[in-house]
């Protein structure tokens, strides 16, 4: 479980320090106000970590070897032209810090890097173990349309897509699950195969299809957008890539999903926090920041911890309030947004 992310100098942060819950983490804010960098950088090292200790060869982590290790992999998530372009720039702040604190404080790490570096961070303090789980990283789009050889294109070809698109279509081309977990994986897609009509299928050629019961396959770009991202998320529910004590990042879930769909996602997140996994998301939908209020309420979520976390642009980069309710912000944007917006509507129909 990652407890804490400290950073300074990280794009528009001057200095920032998030404490996270082990169920629920909601990042609300404006467009630019460096939602989606919270959640990049973070998974970027975990994910960094996780592939690294996977590797045959891999031993115990070594300065020389992830010093390059990280900085490529902030690189290629972040997709700044030099490692240096992601420091904040301003005069007697020439580098930038990044720390991760862990529940197993064998995994913690800091590093930083100047404006100049191009390839690699200076680590200041070494995690001594590998993380044991390839977190998952879900973009603002779907997946499944792409899916077919997107890989191996990726792997041969420069493409203007971040790497969170190849590594969750690694994650997305995964076995499914066999025994106990399957059983664990089917009382969570149930209710996401219910929404879609049908079930998630990866044919022998690689594509994906969505297996409707007395309807045979419809191809998935047949399929409209929201439901193909609740099929994503069934897929890696099915692989178990979504389960037992794993991370999840989700750049704004409610993208091309309509107010059904956001309460069923919204429903599906809080299930997968039930199930173990930590899961961040990033979002300016008053909608589904009060639909997980409110199914928090419910007797079969009131246990999941929750922190939210309110970016706001200010003089010297953006400013992080940070509560275990959405009660505790004292400067959401997006409420104030929607209140504003209602006195004007009022104003019309007088």
């Amino acid at each position: 479980m990652l407890e804490k992310f400290e950073i300074q100098n990280l794009t528009v942060f001057s200095d920032a320090k998030f404490t996270f819950s082990s169920g629920l983490n909601v990042i609300i804010g404006e467009n630019g106000c460096g939602k989606s960098h919270i959640l990049k950088s973070a998974y970027a090292l975990i994910a960094a970590s996780a592939e690294e200790g996977r590797k045959p060869n891999a031993t115990i982590p070594t300065k020389a070897a992830l010093q390059k290790v990280y900085a490529d992999k902030l690189v290629n998530v972040l997709r700044p032209e030099t490692l240096g372009r992601l420091a904040k720039r301003k005069q007697g702040r020439e580098r930038c810090e990044l720390s991760l604190v862990f529940e197993d404080t064998s995994q913690n790490c800091s590093m930083g890097f100047a404006t100049s570096s191009k390839s690699e961070v200076q680590i200041d303090q070494l995690n001594q173990s590998w993380q044991s789980k390839a977190p998952v990283f879900l973009p603002t789009r779907e997946l499944l349309t792409l899916y077919p050889g997107f890989v191996s294109i990726y792997d041969n070809h420069y493409l203007e897509f971040d790497e969170t698109y190849r590594d969750a279509c690694l994650l997305l081309g995964a076995p499914a699950l066999k025994g106990p977990r399957e059983k664990q994986a089917a009382m969570l897609l149930k209710p996401l195969e219910e929404a879609m009509g049908g079930r998630v299928v990866l044919d022998a050629n690689g594509r994906f299809y969505l297996s409707l019961p007395g309807s045979g396959k419809m191809e998935m770009p047949l399929v409209a957008e929201g439901l193909r991202k609740l099929a994503m998320v069934a897929r890696l529910i099915a692989t178990g890539s979504l389960l037992d004590k794993g991370y999840l990042f989700w750049d704004e879930p409610e993208t091309n999903l309509n107010p059904k769909l956001i309460k069923l996602v919204a429903k599906v997140i809080l299930h997968l926090c039930q199930n173990g996994v930590q899961v961040f998301i990033a979002s300016h939908s008053l909608f589904l920041l009060r639909e997980l209020e409110i199914l928090s309420q419910h007797k079969a979520f009131k246990s999941i911890p929750q922190r939210y976390f309110s970016l706001r642009a200010c003089e010297d980069g953006v400013m992080v309030e940070q509560g275990d309710s959405v009660e505790a912000l004292q400067t959401l944007v997006i409420l104030d947004e929607e209140l504003e917006q209602s006195d004007r509507f009022m104003d019309l129909e007088a």
